[in-house]
């Protein structure tokens, strides 16, 4: 299956060649993204069309049931599908995947509970660790059992470390110093928004790009981290960038 020419530009685009290739030939890989470039779908979208892949699935872990769901919705959402058909997910008393499915979103949880039933992952090419920054336990528990297994019983299994704030050097060292891959590239601007009671709720609609706050909010307390070159306006000291348009 070749999805890629059908991607979207993002930041991370101009990396997932040499992704595939550190993959294909060395089978260990570490990338390292700002939020936003685009890792998180476009990566395993890529990896889908690689011919090393044969017709093994993609397995792409997510430390949250949440982040796991809007992942497979939106890598379903641009190649055309409804989750449960090329893209699915899996979690803990919800699973939503089909003999058609080749990339598998599930917590970390789950790919524990994976890896222990059946040891060999048959029938599994790629493991992806997203967001692993995050270091959980079984995040950790998950990349230890997923490299015992490569080198005893899988040599064709391929693993892949990601992150957007990642300690390159020391997870590399635990994967036997792999290439190790950047993207220097944000699609959007990051915005910090800290506060109590419904400033909470501000600080949430932020993060998902919704910038027009609901009325009254008289008694919140919010603050918000202006990037440099930007100034604050307005009652809830939301930013505007001067050389561009207000947000």
């Amino acid at each position: 299956m070749t999805i890629s020419a059908s991607l979207p530009d993002l930041p991370v685009s101009h990396v997932l060649p040499a992704v595939g290739a550190a993959l294909a030939e060395q089978r260990r890989a570490v990338l390292s993204a700002p939020p936003g470039a685009g890792k998180t779908t476009l990566v395993p979208l890529y990896l889908l069309g690689r011919g090393w892949r044969g017709d093994g699935k993609i397995i792409l872990l997510e430390p949250r049931r949440l982040a796991a769901r809007a992942a497979a919705s939106r890598m379903a959402s641009l190649i055309g599908e409804q989750v449960g058909g090329t893209v699915g997910y899996r979690m803990r008393l919800d699973n939503r995947i089909s003999r058609a499915t080749r990339i598998e979103v599930v917590t970390e949880g789950v790919f524990a509970r994976m890896i222990l039933d059946d040891p060999e992952l048959t029938g599994v090419s790629t493991v992806i660790f997203d967001e692993f920054h995050e270091r959980s336990l079984d995040a950790d528990f998950g990349l230890a059992l997923a490299l015992d297994v490569q080198s005893a019983l899988r040599e064709d299994l391929r693993i892949l470390v990601m992150s957007a704030t990642l300690d390159v050097e020391r997870v590399a060292a635990l994967l036997d110093h792999p290439p190790v891959i950047e993207s220097r590239g944000a699609a959007f601007r990051s915005i910090s928004v800290t506060g109590t009671g419904r400033a909470a709720n501000a600080s949430r609609m932020l993060s998902r790009g919704l910038y027009s706050m609901p009325m009254p909010m008289r008694r919140a307390r919010s603050s918000l981290s202006c990037l440099a070159g930007q100034k604050s306006r307005g009652p809830w000291n939301v930013c505007r960038d001067d050389s561009g348009p207000r947000r």
